[in-house]
């Protein structure tokens, strides 16, 4: 029977014997293991943020844009041509099957003054189902109510920056500000969102009833018409039947045959999320994978030095046999040395690789997500490759011939 106590105590003072060895030994498992636990920790992050960001957009969403003007032969993009229209977001909300709520949505820039402050941001003319459908939360003040889109209120809601900018300390609920030269009173503050995905400020914005903004702040030569219609479905499950829906009302209401352009684009908002989601999981995975090549180099390593030490104490091995070690106790103790070079690395790894992390965290503003599942992985991958690249000189070490070896030089 194998006395694991004593084999363990030798191949720990085998290790010591050997310091400086051992160290650059481990170096290539601390090196591996640290890279594992950093580049886990970036993809993860990014892969949070993205789910994030996604979530402050809103789900289960449906966007129907307006069409795209052409001028002189030249395409301007969709949201250009007015072919929608607000009846035809009653049409959907009325009609189309496995809707939650529908808004209307025009926006354009204009330069905000209150007092002697003044601000340049966007202005989104909507309604109150807006704020519900694109998660945005109300920290203080009222929604709009029916009143306000019926008789085309002078009132607005505005995000954190623009009530920072505007108003500094000064609460600005039931304040006047003027959007260019129309004044309008504030009804509500917006929670913070802060930035999107793509960098944009999302507390940098004034909402406004859809009707004002049509008549008194942008005007058009389309009464009525709006740039995009924002839907919200149920749930998922009946976002595509949703999306039919709409593709057959908008069809019918612009008399639009099979075969002809369509005037709008709808746009699957979940589809687009899942495959950016779908994505960002790809790369922490990939990432990951990466930092685990240099794992194996690592292991490659230990055998390496494993196979040289086993040279090296030849003579050693020789006599421990001749005094009735069996073949088993040698390959075990190796195993052990190897399996302990590679932990102690993988423990000292981990260290280096979270505080790695917290310093990428710190400088460069990355979104990091250090998770237990990616340190308990690390370094039980380190254990494995200690045993699996420790196996072989372990099991050539207990080969030796007893009276070879001690004839070794």
């Amino acid at each position: 029977m194998i006395d694991f106590k004593s084999t363990l105590i030798m191949a720990i003072r085998s290790l010591k014997i050997n310091k400086m060895r051992s160290i650059l030994t481990s170096l290539g498992i601390i090196i591996g293991v640290s890279a594992v636990i950093i580049m886990l920790a970036v993809g993860t992050g990014a892969s949070k943020k993205i789910a994030k960001d996604m979530e402050s957009m809103g789900s289960n969403l449906l966007m129907i844009r307006s069409a795209s003007a052409t001028s002189g032969g030249v395409r301007m993009g969709f949201g250009t041509k007015p072919s929608l229209t607000l009846k035809d977001a009653e049409a959907i909300e009325k009609t189309a099957r496995g809707v939650l709520a529908v808004a209307p949505y025009s926006s354009g820039t204009a330069q905000l003054t209150y007092g002697n402050q003044n601000w340049s941001t966007t202005i989104g003319g909507t309604t109150a189902s807006y704020l519900f459908i694109r998660n945005y939360e109300i920290l203080s003040g009222r929604n709009f109510i029916p009143e306000d889109i019926k008789n085309n209120t002078k009132v607005a809601i505005i995000g954190n920056t623009v009530a920072n900018e505007l108003f500094g300390d000064v609460d600005p609920i039931n304040k006047t500000m003027r959007v260019g030269n129309v004044p309008f009173k504030i009804i509500a503050l917006l929670k913070t969102k802060g930035q999107s995905g793509m960098g944009m400020d999302q507390d940098d914005l004034v909402f406004i009833p859809i009707t004002t903004a049509q008549k008194k702040v942008f005007g058009t030569d389309f009464p009525g018409s709006i740039k995009m219609i924002n839907v919200k479905a149920q749930n998922d499950e009946v976002l595509n039947s949703t999306q039919e829906d709409i593709d057959e009302i908008l069809m019918k209401r612009h008399n639009l045959g099979k075969n002809q352009e369509k005037d709008f684009e709808i746009r699957n908002l979940a589809e687009m999320q899942e495959t950016i989601k779908s994505s960002a999981q790809t790369m922490s995975i990939l990432l990951g994978a990466i930092a685990s090549v240099s794992l194996i180099v690592g292991g490659i390593g230990i055998m390496n030095i494993m196979l040289v030490s086993v040279t090296e104490r030849t003579k050693e091995i020789g006599i421990r046999m001749a005094i009735g070690a069996k073949a088993s106790d040698i390959r075990i103790q190796f195993l052990i040395e190897s399996f302990l070079l590679s932990v102690i690395g993988g423990i000292i790894g981990v260290i280096l690789g979270v505080v790695g992390a917290k310093a990428i965290q710190i400088f460069s503003e990355m979104s990091i997500s250090i998770s237990g599942f990616s340190i308990a992985l690390s370094l039980g991958f380190s254990g494995a490759i200690g045993v699996l690249f420790g196996y072989y000189p372990a099991y050539k070490a207990s080969l030796l011939n007893p009276i070879d070896a001690l004839r070794y030089e």
